[in-house]
């Protein structure tokens, strides 16, 4: 394991969190998660038999997409000329290729005009630069249907889709602020109803509500205090119980808060989970940290995403802790469109 000096045998913040915690280990989780995600690309790749209706969308297109949105938010978040800045857009690229340059997407959309996951997947790449003219064309009459804008839904999902359309540049389908409204966040739930649902629940709706980290001022101020004030708490009850995938996304969502970084949750957090990492890089969803010294302690399925969870909630706990130009890399550059 990579650092522990900071971590209890309950998984909780021992003695030594404390200011600069953060930093001092941040670097190194960034580039130990992102050099195995690389390392294991080729286990994004989509199988021969994609397109077929057999085919698992969750095994298969989901965890590309997660590459594809996590890796260009790293890519976006970190400084030009860094290995992380340098893998992530490798990575991004990589899943470009493996979605045909966007043909692969218009296929699906064709055979699927009803579903939602190949606009968002679209959009994880929109929002990066990589467009395709045969898809933005088909998906143009397709969202202004009312089927599209009565597709029954979580709110959170809804707000997903609403940040899908901003990427892409389409008129969202509804007001995100009333969608907003109908999440468990927007709602300001009792605190002490926090669970596993609700807790990605929580976390995806700040992720859309902010594209990812990009844009914080877009949490509204009682939102951000409410978050601010129960953020360690939930945290604290994720490290007790080994929910190491939910406790990175909770680290995304401190570090994409407006305002300053929280910095006393960052600095007590970050040693424990970087104590679970695994020497090659990998961090498990859930459990027990591994102590085998094999190359893959765990299966590809159970850890792929905690992984680059991870990367992605340390790029922006970076970013939130450093001045801007330290960390904040410019877009990609021009849009490159596919016909």
């Amino acid at each position: 394991m990579t650092t522990t000096a900071t971590q209890e045998p309950s998984g909780r913040p021992g003695p030594g969190a404390g200011s600069g915690a953060a930093l001092a280990v941040l670097p190194g989780v960034l580039r130990a998660a992102l050099g195995w995600t690389d390392a294991h690309r080729a286990r994004f790749a989509l199988p021969d038999d994609v397109l077929e209706p057999h085919t698992q969308v969750n095994g298969t297109l989901k965890p590309l997409g997660e590459l594809a949105q996590l890796g260009s938010t790293i890519q976006r978040t970190t400084a030009p000329g860094t290995p992380e800045h340098e893998v992530a857009g490798d990575l991004v690229a990589y899943a470009w290729e493996q979605v045909r340059e966007g043909a692969l997407l218009l296929e699906l959309l064709r055979a699927e005009p009803f579903a939602a996951y190949p606009y968002e997947i679209y959009a994880a790449f929109a929002g990066y630069g990589l467009r395709h003219e045969g898809f933005e064309a088909l998906a143009r009459p397709l969202t202004a249907t009312r089927a599209w804008a009565h597709t029954e839904q979580h709110a959170n999902r809804q707000l997903g889709l609403v940040n899908s359309e901003r990427r892409v540049g389409t008129p969202t389908h509804t007001d995100a602020g009333a969608v907003l409204s109908r999440t468990w966040l927007g709602g300001l739930s009792e605190p002490w109803m926090f669970e596993g649902p609700s807790g990605y629940a929580l976390t995806h709706t700040v992720f859309h509500l902010t594209d990812w980290g990009r844009m914080p001022d877009r949490v509204p101020e009682k939102i951000d205090g409410y978050l601010r004030t129960w953020l360690p708490a939930w945290t604290d009850g994720c490290l007790e119980s080994g929910q190491w995938d939910l406790t990175g996304e909770l680290l995304a969502v401190a570090a994409s808060l407006p305002g300053p970084a929280p910095a006393g949750l960052l600095d007590a957090v970050w040693p424990v989970l970087a104590g679970v990492q695994h020497p090659t890089g990998c961090v498990p969803e859930t459990g027990a940290p591994a102590e085998d010294p094999a190359p893959d302690p765990y299966p590809f399925i159970d850890c792929y995403h905690s992984t680059l969870v991870t990367a992605f909630a340390a790029a922006l706990s970076l970013r939130s802790l450093r001045p801007p130009e330290q960390t904040d890399g410019p877009p990609p550059g021009r849009e490159r469109r596919t016909a």
